[in-house]
């Protein structure tokens, strides 16, 4: 683990994540029904853009941008925003509801800490759903977490829901983005950036993969190589991530932030209550203070 005056403080956590789309009436059809967020605002300057998200809280922002292609497969850039909801039963009542619109699922696994589904909106950004397992049931060994990938216990999922008839009334409030997983080109140039300058912890590392996250989480933040190792970020013309967000609890930690970026030799740009900057893949990064963010 690092010393305490370059890592990001325990209580930083994710924040809303923003996505190129095709055409945005489709996606927020898919975001508010089969999903069952809330559209909290529309624009139409000169992109179109929608925010969907919970309890008057932005989860995504969707920008149109007409005339994208898919994401080409090998590149960088997303490999799926992840979605935590409070409880199984939660993660039953999303499941049920997927099924009602038969929205099919393109895998579903329990991960020892967390239960997740995993799908993809109707643009191909990927997607996961998931529910933490208490705190107290992870396993640590020192500084590592045990995750796995094993199968998802489908029927407790949907018996944890109770009435699989009961009308679905939408994401609870409490939901939030858990953690954003990114292709990387190399995974040695991912751990300098998001762990010697960024300040997270890794809990989990292997050849093609890294975990990183803060406060002992087991991940804010999935890097991997698995399709992507060598691979340019992909073109602007295509639908995928244009942003997401850091959030930390104060602007000592942003300036502790722009402090390592600067000792780095990083170009990046702060003012009060944020910082911007790219990782090596041109992922663009927003970390705000929770004053900035709203609580």
């Amino acid at each position: 683990m690092q010393n305490q005056s370059s890592r990001l403080p325990d209580f930083t956590r994710m924040g809303p994540v923003t996505l190129a789309v095709a055409d945005l009436e489709r996606s927020i059809n898919f975001y508010t029904g089969p999903l069952g967020m809330t559209l909290l605002g529309t624009s139409g300057d000169t992109h179109a853009r929608a925010s969907v998200g919970v309890a008057g809280r932005p989860l995504l922002h969707l920008q149109e941008r007409r005339n994208v292609r898919p994401q080409p497969n090998f590149s960088t850039g997303l490999y799926h925003v992840a979605i935590l909801v409070p409880s199984r039963s939660d993660l039953g009542r999303v499941l049920i509801n997927l099924a009602r619109h038969d929205y099919r699922l393109q895998g579903a696994s329990d991960h020892l800490v967390s239960e997740a589904l995993y799908l993809a909106d109707p643009d191909g950004n990927g997607l996961e759903i998931y529910r933490d397992r208490p705190r107290d049931q992870w396993r640590w060994q020192g500084d590592t977490v045990a995750m796995a990938v094993d199968p998802l216990d489908f029927e407790g999922v949907i018996r944890s829901a109770g009435d699989p008839n009961e009308p679905y009334t939408g994401m609870p409030e409490r939901t939030t983005i858990g953690h954003v997983h990114l292709r990387v080109g190399d995974i040695t140039v991912a751990r300098q950036f998001y762990v010697d300058v960024l300040g997270f912890d890794a809990v989990a590392t292997m050849p093609s993969a890294l975990f990183v996250s803060a406060g002992r989480y087991h991940h804010h933040l999935g890097l991997n190589t698995w399709h992507s190792k060598g691979a340019p970020p992909p073109p602007e013309d295509s639908v995928g991530l244009l942003e997401y967000t850091i959030v930390v609890p104060d602007q000592a930690a942003l300036d502790a932030v722009s402090d390592r970026l600067a000792r780095a030799g990083l170009r990046y740009n702060a003012r009060a209550g944020e910082v911007l900057v790219d990782d090596p893949w041109q992922n663009h990064i927003r970390l705000i203070s929770e004053t900035e963010a709203g609580g």
